[in-house]
């Protein structure tokens, strides 16, 4: 999540091109495949920041891939408090290296988490097994 080659998805890269383009929120949200309700959600907690002509909002390629780094932490689970802190860093000291580092650890506890639950779902999934084995066999003396 740090820079615009390295973190955002094909569909949302930008160049010299595209540098002075910009897109309105309805194009926002339907290239990412969320609502108007969600960008301007993220837009109220400060994670975006689109430039405002009247009632317009004006999005630039900053914003596209902020919204791609937002959307791909929300998939693999980071709240978006986590998020923000995970952007921010990237504008803010500690600068690339530490948002990286900071980042690292993140993922290692996210990691240990999803770890965890998916120890917790195979015994819970081996429990329902024995359960359904049981009344399948308890069924079968009614027979």
């Amino acid at each position: 999540m740090t820079s615009a080659q390295a973190a955002t998805p094909e569909n949302a890269t930008t160049d010299n091109a595209t540098d002075n383009a910009t897109w309105t929120i309805a194009e926002v949200a339907e290239e990412f495949g969320v609502t108007h309700r969600a960008v301007r959600h993220y837009e109220d907690l400060g994670l975006l920041s689109p430039e405002r002509r009247g009632t317009q909002r004006v999005f630039h390629p900053r914003d596209r891939i902020r919204l791609a780094l937002i959307l791909r932490g929300r998939r693999i689970g980071f709240p978006l408090e986590e998020i923000r802190t995970i952007i921010n860093m990237y504008d803010e000291q500690p600068g690339e290296a530490g948002q990286l580092r900071y980042l690292l650890a993140q993922i290692d506890d996210r990691r240990a988490d999803l770890e965890s639950r998916r120890r917790d779902i195979e015994q819970s999934l081996a429990e329902l097994d024995t359960l359904e084995r049981r009344c399948h066999e308890d069924l079968a003396q009614f027979s």
